[in-house]
């Protein structure tokens, strides 16, 4: 059975209400492809095509039937339930099974050896429904509520969770397609910060909070114009990987703090004091 590339999601600020759509929690984990063709060989894909069933050897022997493709999220929880993003990826990379993990599955591809994808999505729930009858600790469903976003993003703040989906109710599954069908809304927080200086050999931002403690680099978001500004500031020193500059300040959005105390992936919002320019 060969790869499917994933549908993926556009992104909206605001969540909102409407019979049309349903709800879904976003999960932070690493977004998995799981076929299994009707001989029974299995395959782990992530959704750039890399093939990881040797990482996850728990979830090849999954109870799911011949003829199946499954699209998801595995995960690793922390004490209190909550998906732990830093885990994920330390047992992603490495060899060892140093954390458990969960694959929940969002939606089908492939039912019997059928694609499925031109379906309603409701239709793909049902057939999910079909395919995993009852959630255990290795493989569960996503739960999904009808409308109502608006309270369920407000709980996913209020449990510092990353967001959440909304799909509209009657969706194909638009393989290798960044659809507005399904679209994620991210609780983001915001913080300014001194930007210090960056890198010589690719782009960034060092950023640092008021007492100069560094909080990562910033890639992203950053309009051409304010680089160029950056680029322009009084230079205050420089080794071999950096050049550093007279502080200035932005305002940036992130989705966590790290449990390094870094600023996990940041993105330029707007300039709180703008580099003085030479």
């Amino acid at each position: 059975m060969t790869f499917i590339s994933p549908m993926l999601l556009h992104k909206t600020e605001n969540p909102f209400d409407s019979a049309d759509y349903i709800t879904e929690l976003k999960l932070d984990g690493i977004r998995l492809l799981y076929t299994r063709d009707l001989n029974g060989h299995t395959k782990l894909y992530t959704r750039h095509h890399n093939d990881v069933t040797s990482k996850f050897p728990e979830l090849v022997a999954l109870n799911v039937a011949p003829g199946t493709v499954l699209d998801g999220e595995i995960i690793v929880t922390d004490d209190l339930g909550k998906p732990d993003f830093e885990a994920m990826m330390s047992r992603f990379q490495s060899r060892f099974k140093t954390y458990p993990v969960s694959y929940v599955v969002f939606d089908v591809l492939q039912y019997k050896g059928q694609s499925v994808a031109h379906l309603p999505l409701l239709e793909r729930k049902s057939l999910l429904a079909n395919l995993i009858p009852k959630d255990d600790s290795t493989l569960a469903k996503v739960q999904f509520i009808e409308g109502n976003a608006t309270a369920f993003f407000d709980l996913a703040v209020d449990q510092s969770l990353e967001g959440i989906v909304i799909k509209q109710k009657n969706s194909k599954y638009e393989i290798g397609r960044r659809s507005h069908s399904w679209l994620k809304v991210i609780n983001y927080q915001y913080k300014d910060v001194f930007v210090t200086g960056y890198p010589k050999d690719e782009f960034g931002w060092l950023l640092a909070d008021d007492n100069r403690k560094p909080l990562g680099i910033m890639e992203l978001g950053v309009p051409l114009d304010a680089k160029r500004k950056a680029y322009q500031a009084t230079k205050t020193g420089e080794d071999d990987l950096f050049v550093y500059i007279e502080p200035f300040k932005c305002r940036v959005k992130y989705r966590h703090l790290t449990k390094m105390g870094l600023l996990r992936l940041p993105s330029f919002v707007e300039f709180v004091s703008p580099p003085v320019l030479v």
